[in-house]
């Protein structure tokens, strides 16, 4: 039994820094826990379950608890403590963004390529985007199908209009940044379709306790936005640095005469940026992202009117799971 017990519910840093959340970040994004089994992730979570009531086997120690919560935090939704699929953690977004960003850096010069890899992209995305929503506002499949194919014709049409536009026009180097312009204009589609009933119906917020008081789509907005913006700055300086790096690497003749190798070398460099770049960008912004009362009631007053009238305790903020 544990001396000093610990809240399984809770970051074991403290989320209101950014070194806090980067802490968490980097712990609960290990690509390791992708290979956890389907029922090491079970008894994770069925420890931490018992732990929570208090009812633990005798003689579980803190390194044990620490080590379920690590896997339950990684593999299962904030929401619905539901098992998410493995592809679909933001813990195997360094393997499964390293090998598709990879092959999208090298695969650039031809049409057939980019479109073929930014299918793959968008289908990695949207699976990725699905698994890490607000799990409390449904979405259709018919909304799902709209989102994906929008999202995957917005970088398709991208990547190869500047493909297009640039192939005569631009340098070499200029041209491997088509990937990375058709992944940003991608993810600005692809993240609020995925999740465009929290924009229409609103998300729930809560108080610092945890109360559902309301119904919110300024904090659906503000949540998804900033989603965006963290998804874009994971991405961007593999996307961004490595072409500077493989342009002057391949001209020099050592290069030149291991081209089948160009490919794997830039998935491991991708790689290595996004070891570090998936805790950062997930670092950004708090999870349980916050919203004034005061801005809920100016942008949207029946929501605040209804509040008024329910006789509960109005707070300065409330909170929300923005979603990864």
């Amino acid at each position: 039994m544990l001396h000093e017990r610990i809240d399984v519910d809770s970051p074991l840093w403290d989320q209101s820094t950014f070194l806090g959340r980067l802490k968490h970040f980097f712990w609960v994004t290990d690509p390791r826990t992708c290979t956890a089994s389907d029922t090491a992730l079970d008894d994770a979570k069925k420890l931490i379950e018992l732990y929570r009531i208090g009812k633990e086997p005798p003689g579980t120690n803190q390194e044990q608890i620490i080590y379920a919560k690590k896997l339950y935090d990684s593999a299962f939704h904030p929401d619905t403590g539901e098992k998410q699929n493995v592809f679909g953690r933001m813990s195997f977004q360094v393997p499964g963004g390293m090998a598709i960003t990879g092959a999208m850096l090298q695969f650039y010069r031809t049409s057939t390529a980019v479109v073929f890899w930014q299918w793959v992209n968008q289908s990695f995305n949207a699976l990725v985007n699905y698994t890490n929503r607000n799990a409390n506002s449904d979405v259709t499949t018919t909304q799902l199908g709209v989102a994906y194919v929008s999202a995957t014709a917005s970088a398709m049409i991208t990547a190869v209009g500047c493909r297009t536009f640039w192939e005569k026009r631009a340098s070499s180097l200029l041209q491997r940044y088509v990937p990375f312009a058709a992944v940003a204009a991608a993810n600005c589609v692809n993240i609020p379709l995925m999740r465009q009933n929290e924009l229409i119906h609103g998300i729930d917020v809560y108080d610092e306790n945890g109360n559902k008081i309301a119904k919110s789509k300024i904090a659906a907005a503000k949540g998804i936005s900033q989603v965006v913006i963290s998804r874009i700055v994971m991405c961007a300086p593999g996307m961004t640095i490595l072409p500077i790096v493989m342009e002057r690497l391949e001209k020099y003749p050592w290069m030149q005469k291991i081209k089948p190798l160009h490919a794997p070398i830039q998935v491991v460099l991708v790689g290595c940026f996004l070891t570090f770049m998936v805790p950062v960008a997930c670092a950004l912004f708090p999870q349980k992202c916050s919203l004034k009362v005061s801005t809920l009631a100016l942008l949207e007053p029946e929501e605040y009117n209804k509040l008024k009238k329910s006789g509960l305790e109005i707070p300065e903020y409330v909170y929300f799971n923005k979603g990864l």
